[in-house]
Protein backbone atom coordinates (compact mmCIF):
# COMPACT_ATOMS: atom_id res chain seq x y z
CA UNK A 1 0.00 0.00 0.00
CA UNK A 2 2.91 2.56 -0.37
CA UNK A 3 2.07 3.00 -3.91
CA UNK A 4 2.70 6.32 -5.03
CA UNK A 5 0.12 8.24 -7.41
CA UNK A 6 0.70 9.67 -10.40
CA UNK A 7 1.08 13.76 -10.63
CA UNK A 8 -1.71 16.00 -11.89
CA UNK A 9 -0.80 17.83 -14.96
CA UNK A 10 -2.20 21.05 -14.39
CA UNK A 11 -1.22 24.45 -17.41
CA UNK A 12 0.58 27.65 -16.47
CA UNK A 13 -1.92 30.41 -16.84
CA UNK A 14 -0.06 33.00 -18.52
CA UNK A 15 -2.07 35.41 -18.88
CA UNK A 16 -4.41 37.55 -16.45
CA UNK A 17 -7.91 36.95 -15.56
CA UNK A 18 -10.52 39.04 -15.82
CA UNK A 19 -13.92 36.86 -15.49
CA UNK A 20 -16.76 38.76 -16.07
CA UNK A 21 -14.98 42.18 -15.93
CA UNK A 22 -16.76 43.24 -19.25
CA UNK A 23 -20.72 43.15 -19.81
CA UNK A 24 -22.43 44.05 -22.76
CA UNK A 25 -25.42 46.21 -21.49
CA UNK A 26 -27.49 46.54 -25.33
CA UNK A 27 -30.06 49.33 -23.87
CA UNK A 28 -28.69 52.66 -24.25
CA UNK A 29 -30.94 56.30 -23.78
CA UNK A 30 -30.99 56.81 -27.72
CA UNK A 31 -32.43 53.60 -28.24
CA UNK A 32 -35.44 54.35 -25.69
CA UNK A 33 -35.64 57.42 -27.38
CA UNK A 34 -36.12 56.40 -30.46
CA UNK A 35 -39.50 53.90 -29.77
CA UNK A 36 -42.76 55.17 -31.33
CA UNK A 37 -45.11 56.73 -28.52
CA UNK A 38 -48.04 55.11 -30.32
CA UNK A 39 -47.52 51.24 -28.88
CA UNK A 40 -50.62 50.98 -27.40
CA UNK A 41 -52.55 52.30 -30.38
CA UNK A 42 -51.01 49.85 -32.75
CA UNK A 43 -51.48 46.79 -30.22
CA UNK A 44 -55.09 47.35 -29.90
CA UNK A 45 -56.56 48.24 -32.84
CA UNK A 46 -56.06 45.54 -35.98
CA UNK A 47 -55.69 46.68 -39.48
CA UNK A 48 -58.62 45.68 -41.36
CA UNK A 49 -57.39 44.59 -44.91
CA UNK A 50 -56.05 41.86 -42.53
CA UNK A 51 -57.22 37.92 -43.51
CA UNK A 52 -58.83 36.13 -40.08
CA UNK A 53 -55.42 34.31 -40.06
CA UNK A 54 -53.50 37.38 -40.09
CA UNK A 55 -55.54 38.89 -37.20
CA UNK A 56 -54.92 35.63 -35.24
CA UNK A 57 -51.23 35.58 -35.56
CA UNK A 58 -50.54 39.11 -35.02
CA UNK A 59 -52.61 39.37 -31.73
CA UNK A 60 -50.70 36.14 -30.76
CA UNK A 61 -46.96 38.13 -31.49
CA UNK A 62 -48.22 40.90 -30.00
CA UNK A 63 -46.05 42.61 -27.03
CA UNK A 64 -49.90 43.00 -25.42
CA UNK A 65 -50.28 39.13 -25.57
CA UNK A 66 -48.16 37.23 -22.43
CA UNK A 67 -50.74 33.84 -21.73
CA UNK A 68 -53.63 35.45 -22.42
CA UNK A 69 -55.67 37.82 -24.44
CA UNK A 70 -58.95 39.71 -24.41
CA UNK A 71 -60.57 39.77 -27.61
CA UNK A 72 -63.98 40.34 -28.78
CA UNK A 73 -64.87 37.51 -31.95
CA UNK A 74 -67.54 37.86 -34.44
CA UNK A 75 -68.73 34.74 -35.50
CA UNK A 76 -71.33 33.60 -38.34
CA UNK A 77 -74.17 33.52 -35.96
CA UNK A 78 -73.13 36.00 -33.06
CA UNK A 79 -70.56 38.01 -30.97
CA UNK A 80 -68.61 36.74 -28.42
CA UNK A 81 -66.13 38.37 -25.60
CA UNK A 82 -63.42 36.02 -24.02
CA UNK A 83 -60.28 35.31 -23.58
CA UNK A 84 -58.08 33.31 -25.82
CA UNK A 85 -54.61 31.91 -24.48
CA UNK A 86 -53.69 29.65 -27.35
CA UNK A 87 -54.60 28.22 -30.64
CA UNK A 88 -53.79 24.85 -32.89
CA UNK A 89 -54.65 23.99 -36.76
CA UNK A 90 -58.08 24.86 -36.71
CA UNK A 91 -59.77 26.53 -33.15
CA UNK A 92 -58.55 28.45 -30.92
CA UNK A 93 -58.36 27.59 -26.97
CA UNK A 94 -60.11 30.23 -24.47
CA UNK A 95 -59.40 30.72 -20.78
CA UNK A 96 -62.73 28.20 -20.50
CA UNK A 97 -61.29 25.65 -22.06
CA UNK A 98 -63.55 26.19 -25.02
CA UNK A 99 -62.77 25.59 -28.64
CA UNK A 100 -63.83 28.06 -31.21
CA UNK A 101 -63.56 27.05 -35.03
CA UNK A 102 -60.71 29.67 -37.00
CA UNK A 103 -63.14 28.46 -39.91
CA UNK A 104 -66.31 30.23 -38.09
CA UNK A 105 -64.37 33.30 -37.52
CA UNK A 106 -65.69 36.44 -39.79
CA UNK A 107 -63.56 38.97 -37.46
CA UNK A 108 -61.30 39.41 -34.21
CA UNK A 109 -60.13 42.13 -32.12
CA UNK A 110 -58.54 43.40 -29.53
CA UNK A 111 -61.51 45.22 -26.36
Amino acid sequence: MDKKLPGIFANKIEKGVDNNANVYYSASNERIENLPNDNKDNNKKIDSSLNVNQKINKIFSSTKYVYKADVRIQLKNEQVDCRIIGKNATHLITMDNKLIPISDIIDINFL
